[in-house]
């Protein structure tokens, strides 16, 4: 029996002077006797902290581009692209020939009904 309270009495005095654990990322867990029956184990080191990356910044542009709108005079004459041009002579239009010698004729784009 006194050797079991001098055990106790012992083990109770090195934890109270020992000094608290510092595992700075490693971890090693074994039984000695003063000297180490087997190597110790693995370390264990824990993972690095998970960082991310900070969220998109959008600037939107206080002041956007401006755009010109061309109106269409609906009253006016129609503009010389929308006309085609027939030679009565050659019986053809333009840009197919390029000269009429009896002068072209004005004609509305429009196909024919029929």
């Amino acid at each position: 029996m006194r050797k079991i309270a001098l055990l106790l009495a012992a083990i109770a005095l090195g934890a109270a002077f020992s000094e608290s654990a510092s595992a700075h990322g490693s971890v090693s867990i074994g039984i000695g006797f003063g000297f180490p029956i087997w190597g110790p184990g693995p370390a264990y080191y824990a993972p690095p902290p998970a960082y991310y990356y900070p969220a998109p910044v959008v600037v939107s542009n206080p002041n956007p581009p401006v755009r010109y709108i061309e109106r269409q005079n609906q009253n006016a004459a129609p503009a010389a692209a929308d006309w085609w041009y027939y030679c009565d002579q050659s019986r053809t239009y333009y840009p197919y020939v390029k000269t009429c010698p009896g002068g072209w004729q004005k004609v509305s784009p429009t196909p024919p009904r029929g």
